[in-house]
């Protein structure tokens, strides 16, 4: 069964690897190289502090919390399957489409990329989506969107990309409601009504 998965998986890959044109190419290495969305990350903080004001502080102590787990998992189940990257296994790295001959570390599953920004973008729904709506499918984009420049890229294949944004979302859904938990607690007259214990 997991090769019957590997298999479909690899052949996926090589479908969207495929997809590609040579002006899409620094787009998306562009799009992927995660210190050019400083001024995006400095936007959504800009929406923290509209919303939460001082209480913003709290938005950032626990976003850095959130990515430092996130990440880090990432990091250590990537050394426990110790699964390589497509452009690190023999059997098609001749196939895989690769920009600037970047093949990443050599272990994928699951990606960082998308852990982090899947995290990033359900922690930030969730504590904005009741006064700026069009977070949600804002966020959504991006984090499709940068995930999706990893198989482009070829550095990852669907399944570490899924599994990835899988993670993500957990490590977002636990910070969350932490957060909130807390929240309720030290500010209880001023979050009672804006602040909800999180999703269930």
């Amino acid at each position: 069964m997991i090769d019957v998965l590997n298999e479909l998986d690899t052949q996926l890959f090589l479908f969207l690897n495929g997809l590609n044109a040579p002006w899409l190419d620094e787009p998306m290495y562009q799009i992927s190289y995660r210190y050019n969305w400083v001024p995006f990350y400095a936007f959504l903080g800009v929406l923290v502090w509209m919303k939460y004001r001082l209480r913003g502080l709290w938005i950032f102590l626990f976003t850095g919390l959130l990515i430092t787990l996130s990440d880090q998992s990432a990091n250590l189940v990537k050394d426990y399957f110790a699964r390589l990257r497509p452009g690190h296994e023999p059997e098609i790295a001749d196939l895989v489409h690769l920009v600037r001959d970047r093949r990443g570390g050599r272990f994928g599953f699951v990606s960082g990329h998308a852990s982090n920004s899947f995290a990033l973008a359900a922690f930030m729904i969730w504590s904005l989506r009741d006064r700026f709506a069009w977070i949600l499918p804002l966020m959504v984009f991006w984090a499709v969107l940068k995930s999706y420049s990893r198989i482009y890229l070829g550095v990852h294949y669907p399944a570490d990309v899924l599994a990835g944004a899988m993670l993500g979302l957990f490590w977002a859904w636990v910070v969350y409601r932490l957060h909130a938990w807390l929240m309720l607690r030290v500010y209880p007259d001023r979050c009672g009504a804006s602040l909800h214990p999180g999703p269930s």
